[in-house]
């Protein structure tokens, strides 16, 4: 928590999520011994937990509010969704990888985040039936703006995305209007890529 907080990361209600989740509860156990350093490590499927610093800043520039309904694409590990879930957020996370979705929707329940809503999809393309949403994350890389989840941010709504090929900028968009957003940059980041489809 002080390396986060040393580098950078002042918004306490943030601080106070990632402080309430037991991050060793979704790490592989080869790697438990390890679960508090401000590190990303696999777990499985070609995928990784990411660093907790990362999940800080994206949780810090979302600027989730009570009762905020938020969109996560890549639930992962759940780390990241059960943080979003300490800090108040309605949470819908999509995961395209079924033995993955699976495992972290066990896992979940079982440490007693059952109100976050899992689905197995195609991050690309959101969530269109429980759209709109105040908040979108993105947790992988993609190499542009995914148009359908756009669409599918409330107006005033906020999404955080890393956008680029070796690496990312992340980026946090706002829409102003049904035609108009706003864009800033925030910095360079490294995701796992953000793929199309279901991997069965």
């Amino acid at each position: 928590m002080a390396e986060i907080e040393r580098k950078g990361i002042a918004d306490k209600k943030v601080l106070d999520a990632i402080g309430r989740v037991p991050r060793h509860f979704f790490m592989d156990n080869s790697f438990v011994h390890l679960a508090y350093q401000d590190q990303a490590f696999p777990i499985g499927q070609g995928q990784t937990i990411s660093q907790p610093y990362t999940v800080a800043f994206q949780s810090s520039l979302l600027d989730i509010q009570a009762g905020s309904k938020v969109l996560e694409i890549g639930t992962g590990s759940g780390y990241q969704a059960a943080v979003l879930s300490e800090m108040g957020a309605e949470v819908y996370s999509v995961e395209r990888q079924k033995r993955l979705h699976e495992k972290t929707g066990q896992l979940l329940k079982g440490i007693g985040y059952k109100d976050i809503r899992l689905f197995l999809g195609d991050g690309n393309e959101g969530l269109v039936d429980h759209a709109p949403f105040d908040r979108i994350l993105v947790t992988a890389g993609a190499e542009s703006v995914p148009s359908q989840l756009l669409v599918q941010l409330a107006v005033g709504g906020l999404m955080v995305i890393p956008v680029g090929l070796k690496s990312q900028t992340m980026i946090r968009i706002k829409r102003l209007s049904e035609d108009d957003f706003e864009q800033e940059t925030f910095g360079d980041f490294s995701f796992v890529p953000l793929l199309k489809g279901i991997a069965k």
